[in-house]
């Protein structure tokens, strides 16, 4: 197993997902997780007996996934798996994995594909549906092209749509259960139940908690550390908050934290983060200034790739030139997150596609000869704000909207300049101040303004303008994978749009961008 700095396996009741590939697998692990119970997502590939020995699940659910099982070659769980003695759950490749590994029969065509919403009925009664079928259907989301054309044997059916005669399938006798949609998607309203049922049934006691966590990382932590001294990346987000004060608790002054101020960050941002650490935790921080090295390597650069390559390489550069100054530094502490983890290893065991390099500082141990400390790297982006919440982080800090790392840089298409950037930190703070001012903050995953690289005519005062356009963002989402903008009405976007056009020099004309994600990024560049 990987080396983590806190081992939950070693101390929670754990349970298995086995990943064959889907594009929703965090999901599932989401779900659990908000049930308080513990459970890591392996790729197929990685789980095999010994891991299985080792891991010790007290559950295991299969994923869904892109292959076909009638393929040659096609992803398969160690056929140890049955023999473990524990409730396995299987959701649409995992039900067809399932049926065709203990001795089923899984086809393709014959027009049962389905993809999209569609509706389950029952056909008996089964504990996994209980509170399930609030009436005499239930709304669920299919995405299959395979179908079960024969369930395998002691497998009985206990609820069918009009293309998957076999919805719901399983074998009571062997704690088996088998689906053909997928529970974990807000499309399927009332799939969380299911999964409530199956940890249940499993008998989980939901000991995965917060306050538990904290206490097991402050342990670890000071295992790991010792003596040394470790340095942290503050940003000021919410990652790096939580894991700076979860550090500054376990160490103390054995602790200090870089803040690198690189003169791309929000108005007032800098003083913001430096104050609220160091009145309010007393802890060693440098407030690195270094905004003309940044702003001077950018300037004039328009294309997002290299924007991105020359932060990355000048935050390296901040954290030797100050990681030297600190005496027994052996340590580099990043607020890595699960879903971080997951992403850095592809299905197929290959590389995954690079949609646009990351800013963060994933070369520097390598570099400085300093080992990682990430004692986030088991959690999900919620539970590192109920933890934050566990630690006592102002609620100011833990609900802020996510901030890239590059910050206005990619918000600032086509050359950078000084200029620009200034007319941006001003436009996205009236922005931010009416999303506030309207309630409407922790109801928005993230927002901003971006600065678009054109000019307009327009006419103020009776007299010729030509200055910039810019786009208002904003989408809501649950993890930032997927993401939908936020409707916001028209007399909300009227009156921001004259408070910018009025307020900013430079600006006169306003947008607002209403793509989603995919096909869009949240971000700009």
């Amino acid at each position: 197993m990987t080396d983590h700095l806190i081992d939950p396996a070693a101390t929670h009741e754990k349970l298995l997902i086995i990943d064959f590939g889907s594009q929703v697998t965090q999901l599932i692990a989401r779900r659990l997780r908000e049930l308080n119970v513990y459970c890591e997502i392996h790729p197929y590939q990685k789980v095999d007996d010994a891991f299985l020995t080792e891991f010790a699940p007290k559950a295991v659910i299969f994923s869904g996934g892109p292959c076909s099982v009638i393929d040659e070659g096609s992803p398969r769980p160690p056929e140890s798996v049955y023999d473990l003695g524990v409730p396995i759950l299987g959701i649409c490749y995992g039900q067809q994995v399932m049926m065709q590994g203990l001795g089923g029969l899984v086809e393709r065509g014959h027009g049962t594909a389905e993809f999209g919403r569609a509706y389950v009925v029952p056909r008996g009664e089964l504990e996994l549906l209980q509170g399930w079928f609030l009436t005499d259907k239930e709304q669920v989301w299919m995405s299959h092209g395979d179908h079960v054309s024969k369930i395998a044997p002691g497998f009985e059916v206990y609820g069918t749509s009009p293309n998957a005669p076999y919805a719901i399938t399983a074998d009571v006798s062997r704690n088996f259960y088998a689906v053909q949609f997928h529970p974990e998607v807000h499309h399927t309203p009332n799939g969380a139940r299911l999964y409530e049922n199956f940890v249940r049934m499993a008998g989980f006691s939901g000991d995965w908690t917060m306050g538990a966590y904290r206490e097991q990382a402050i342990a670890a932590i000071r295992e790991q550390v010792g003596t040394s001294h470790v340095i942290c990346g503050l940003s000021g987000g919410v990652d790096s908050s939580v894991a700076a004060v979860l550090l500054h608790e376990a160490i103390g002054d054995q602790l200090t934290c870089v803040f690198v101020d690189h003169g791309l960050l929000r108005k007032g941002e800098a003083d913001e983060v430096v104050t609220m650490f160091r009145d309010n935790y007393n802890m060693k921080l440098i407030h690195a200034d270094e905004q003309e090295l940044f702003l001077g390597e950018l300037d004039g650069q328009s294309d997002p790739e290299t924007k991105r390559k020359i932060i990355g390489k000048l935050f390296i550069d901040v954290f030797q030139k100050y990681a030297n100054e600190i005496d027994d530094a052996k340590f580099l502490a990043q607020g890595t997150l699960y879903p971080d983890v997951i992403e850095s290893v592809s299905f197929s065991g290959g590389p995954s596609v690079t949609i646009k390099s990351h800013h963060n500082v994933g070369g520097l141990p390598e570099k400085m000869g300093l080992k990682l400390v990430e004692p986030l790297r088991e959690l999900f982006k919620d539970e590192v704000r109920a933890l934050g919440t566990e630690l006592g982080l102002p609620k100011s800090f833990i609900g802020r909207h996510p901030f890239p790392g590059p910050g206005l840089a990619i918000r600032c298409p086509g050359e950078i300049t000084r200029a620009k950037l200034d007319i941006l930190r001003e436009a996205d703070a009236v922005y931010i101040d009416q999303i506030r001012k309207h309630g409407l903050y922790d109801d928005i995953w993230q927002a901003f303004v971006a600065i678009l690289p054109v000019k307009t005519v327009g006419v103020m005062g009776d007299g010729r303008t030509y200055d910039y356009a810019c786009a208002l963002r904003a989408v809501t989402s649950v993890d930032g994978m997927t993401a939908d903008y936020f409707p916001f009405d028209h007399d909300f976007l009227g009156e921001t749009a004259t408070r910018i056009i009025n307020e900013v020099p430079g600006i006169n004309r306003v947008t607002y961008d209403i793509t989603s994600k995919p096909p869009g990024t949240i971000e700009w560049e």
